[in-house]
């Protein structure tokens, strides 16, 4: 008997399958997609980016800076990190200024950013990530929004 015939059939039903499977899940892939972009999260106002954010390094501060030893104050850079990022997207979402007038603030998060890509606390990049944090709340402090 031979079963060349019917593996052949049996393949074919199932590439029919799995092509309607796919085309059938792309327009629900699709219809998600502007869901989760129509309910997206708006960042928040510029205001409470950098309240939030000077919080953080104040907090830094008040908690004794980072131990002598590298390797543990990972938990505080990451802390100061995360409002900076919030504090960016919100610089990015306000329509009152333009790019140019956060070009030195933008700078300073890259390099905070750059020393939390090393992904630990190496010790020697403390200063891009909590000197450029300190950096930062001074320029926010001379160019205030009002």
């Amino acid at each position: 008997m031979n079963m060349g015939w019917g593996r052949s059939a049996a393949a074919a039903l199932l590439a029919a399958a799995v092509a309607i499977g796919v085309s059938g899940c792309g327009g629900q892939a699709e219809a998600e997609s502007k869901s989760a972009a129509s309910t997206a999260k708006k960042p928040v106002s510029l205001e409470k980016a950098t309240t939030a954010f000077e919080a953080a390094v104040t907090e830094f501060d008040a908690s004794g800076g980072c131990p002598s030893a590298a390797g543990e104050c990972w938990d505080k850079m990451t802390a100061v990190m995360q409002p900076a990022r919030e504090l960016r997207k919100a610089m990015n979402a306000h329509k009152d200024t333009g790019p140019e007038f956060w070009s030195e603030a933008y700078a300073l998060i890259d390099t905070m950013e750059d020393g939390i890509a090393v992904g630990e606390d190496k010790f020697s990049n403390r200063p891009a990530v909590l000197g450029s944090a300190h950096d930062l709340v001074d320029w926010l402090a001379a160019h205030p929004l009002q």
